[in-house]
């Protein structure tokens, strides 16, 4: 069953849509806290990967400043 190409498509499928999300609350809390993003630093984000988000998520509790969030992109990516 796990080998089946049908099996494997849904999975791709569950992991895509929990990075999807994982994106849009990072991309929330830091809109919430900073305001509107940078499309460059957006971008920058997206293409993190899940644990890098994750732990960018935990990150940005201890932010105050959106240079702190730059200096994370350059620091992690």
């Amino acid at each position: 069953m796990k080998e089946s190409v049908i099996y494997q498509d849904i999975l791709e499928q569950g992991l895509q849509q929990g990075l999807q999300r994982e994106i849009s609350l990072v991309l929330r809390q830091i809109k919430r806290r900073f305001g509107d993003l940078d499309s460059a630093i957006e971008v920058r984000i997206r293409s993190l990967s899940i644990d890098q988000l994750e732990n960018l998520g935990e990150a940005l509790l201890d932010f105050a400043q959106p240079d702190e969030l730059l200096n994370w992109l350059d620091h992690n990516t």
